[in-house]
């Protein structure tokens, strides 16, 4: 399969929609740990393992996303 211009802005599009969600959950979640919300230490540690791997996995798609229209415009 080749990867063309369209594909590029797909993956653009969903890394910046996965750290738009990702970073405001974090926000949130970061809010409610200050709040004192009565959760198991296993919650907030789960969750935060998992902001960081979909932050990470955003990053990687809008790398990619960015190199196919670089790729592409040339």
């Amino acid at each position: 399969m080749k990867l063309e211009r369209k594909h590029g802005w797909l993956l653009l599009g969903v890394a910046v929609w996965n750290l738009v969600i990702w970073a405001t959950f974090a926000k949130n979640l970061a809010q409610a740990h200050s709040s004192g919300e009565d959760r198991p230490q296993g919650y907030w540690i789960a969750h935060s393992v998992l902001i960081v791997v979909d932050l990470a996995i955003g990053l990687v798609l809008g790398r990619l996303g960015l190199k196919l229209l670089k790729r592409e415009a040339a």
